[in-house]
């Protein structure tokens, strides 16, 4: 089993390095003014990245904080939006 925990931990941070990236490029898209493709950003981390990210934390049984903030930061980001 450590084997395959070292494995999602380093899944775990891979994902956290994906979602930056994506918040990074919707700071990036609502600042240029394209509203569409940052949109595709925010739904690429809802739909997709924070869903693994929540798999992967319940196999090692982490606690949700993380996903919390993460979650808080993209609905700030939908309030700016409107």
């Amino acid at each position: 089993m450590a084997k395959r925990a070292k494995r999602v931990n380093k899944g775990i941070e891979s994902i956290k390095e994906e979602i930056e990236k994506h918040f990074q490029k919707i700071e990036i898209d609502f600042a240029e003014g394209n509203l569409e493709r940052g949109r595709y950003h925010i739904k690429e981390v809802d739909r997709s990245l924070l869903k693994a990210l929540e798999v992967k934390m319940k196999i090692l049984e982490l606690p949700a904080d993380l996903l919390d903030k993460y979650r808080e930061r993209l609905e700030e980001i939908k309030r700016r939006m409107k």
